[in-house]
């Protein structure tokens, strides 16, 4: 797999993480993201670095807490 791609079943990881934490269910979203293969974890990384931000941040946001200040 090219590098800095992210895996279908990763994505869909990913996705189920943000809606548990959107959902306040944090066990549930860490579970969803403990599934994540590491190349994917870096094309995540990667992409989210490149929107200037971070998979916390992220999860912050999703969960309705605004993030951490920058």
């Amino acid at each position: 797999m090219p590098p800095n791609t992210i895996r279908p079943l990763a994505a869909t990881h990913l996705r189920e993480a943000l809606q548990a934490a959107a959902d306040r269910e944090p066990a549930t979203a860490l579970a969803a993201l403990m599934h994540i293969d590491p190349d994917s974890w870096q094309a995540i990384e990667h992409r989210l670095a490149a929107l200037g931000t971070d998979l916390l941040d992220v999860l912050a946001h999703t969960a309705g807490t605004g993030g951490t200040p920058r």
